[in-house]
């Protein structure tokens, strides 16, 4: 009798019944759709990020344009401002 079931188990592990395909069908296509949402929002996820780094990257440029320009009218103003080491005293 033993013998018997170890056959039966056998065989049926080679050739699934159309239920257990159709329930493993299931799942893959379950798993299939999970992936695909997930896909879409890491999409979205990742134009998202896209579009505030490219904003972030315009804001640094600019950032840096100014930076230079007032570095640029520091320099001008201490050239043709008289530091008071290189002022006369009034008494020459």
């Amino acid at each position: 009798m033993n013998g018997d079931r170890q056959r039966d188990d056998s065989s049926t592990s080679h050739e699934p019944s159309p239920a257990r395909l159709a329930t493993r069908l299931d799942d893959l296509e379950s798993r299939i759709a999970y992936q695909e949402h997930w896909l879409d929002t890491l999409d979205q996820a990742v134009a998202t990020q896209e579009r505030r780094l490219v904003q972030l990257e315009r804001l640094n440029a600019l950032m840096q344009q100014k930076l230079r320009e007032q570095q640029r009218a520091l320099q001008e103003t201490d050239t043709t401002t008289p530091r008071p080491e290189d002022e006369v005293p009034p008494h020459y």
